[in-house]
């Protein structure tokens, strides 16, 4: 089977377009549907089908999509051990939830490495679906999800019907984040309600497009200020420049909380537990460095324990 096809087939399914898949991969998009009619008829299946949504994969065609992707990082990995640049060179790729005690267990990972050791490695900070549609499209080969533990048997579902495996890592309690010089910093006990005439930080690509009650749920009082932002550098400096403003987080390693002059408090009436879990494809083997990061993470994780 030809694999430029394959590579045809899971870029479609990855854009859920057509088209898009045709502008992406620099061909005419009645060629496309051409090569994919094709790629069907050998098969003797179709592999997508159309919705009002776009193209989606049939019920067998996600099987064949799901053995094409291995199919395609088996020969990459293959072709990668056969040139010389990158003979004992280290790739690694993680698609992961904007969390401090991730970044740093990063950091220490790549210390680990060899300085003259060639490598690769790619670090993308994003929301649980994008980050599940990274791993299954195989453009990263390891993905970290965050979650509501209440939502384990949802995530458990999507991740098997995706053709991933999920392993759980931590479970924490959201901790509310702020500048040392706010002006709740020496309040004794904080409840949902002080949190009101402050400015609330958020995760633009977080925000989903249903509205949930989440008063109604956890008893939090939503912000009427909020300031959405895209990446961690933004929220450390409007932390630290705005005394005013607070947010969200998985707790935080001790070093971190100091350079940046911020506090974690706990919020009373916010009882909910969230969890992060490793995402890998069903069958895909990890590298032993993939390991070594896996290793240095657990390590990691509880850090803020002994630090703050």
């Amino acid at each position: 089977m030809n694999t430029v096809l394959l590579q045809y087939a899971v870029e479609v399914e990855k854009t859920g377009s057509i088209t898009q898949a045709a502008a992406n991969l620099f061909m005419d998009q009645p060629n496309l549907s051409k090569s994919i009619k094709s790629l069907e008829e050998s098969l003797g299946a179709p592999i997508f089908k159309r919705t009002p949504k776009g193209v989606v994969p049939t019920e067998r065609g996600r099987v064949f999509l799901e053995y094409a992707r291995n199919v395609l990082v088996q020969i990459e990995e293959m072709e990668h051990l056969y040139k010389p640049d990158q003979i004992n060179g280290m790739r690694f790729s993680l698609s992961m939830p904007r969390a401090s005690y991730i970044s740093l267990a990063c950091t220490k990972f790549i210390q680990t490495i060899d300085p003259e050791e060639s490598m690769a490695v790619w670090l993308r900070e994003t929301n649980t679906a994008e980050t599940l549609r990274d791993v299954e499209t195989g453009e990263y080969s390891l993905g970290i999800i965050r979650y509501q533990s209440t939502s384990e048997a949802y995530y458990r579902q999507t991740t098997v019907a995706k053709g991933l495996i999920m392993e759980p890592l931590f479970d924490f309690p959201l901790r509310l984040l702020f500048s040392s010089r706010h002006p709740l910093a020496q309040k004794k006990e904080i409840d949902s309600k002080d949190l009101m005439p402050y400015i609330e930080i958020v995760h633009g690509d977080g925000v989903t497009s249903r509205k949930e009650n989440s008063e109604k749920e956890t008893g939090r009082t939503n912000s009427a200020k909020k300031i959405y932002v895209f990446e961690r550098g933004s929220q450390f400096d409007l932390l630290c420049e705005n005394h005013d403003a607070y947010m969200w987080v998985s707790p935080m390693p001790g070093k971190m909380l100091k350079r940046y002059h911020l506090m974690e408090r706990e919020c009373n009436g916010d009882d909910r537990i969230f969890r992060d879990s490793l995402v890998y494809r069903k069958g895909y083997s990890l590298t032993p460095w993939e390991k070594e990061f896996i290793k240095e993470l657990e390590s990691s994780e509880h850090m803020h324990a002994s630090e703050c």
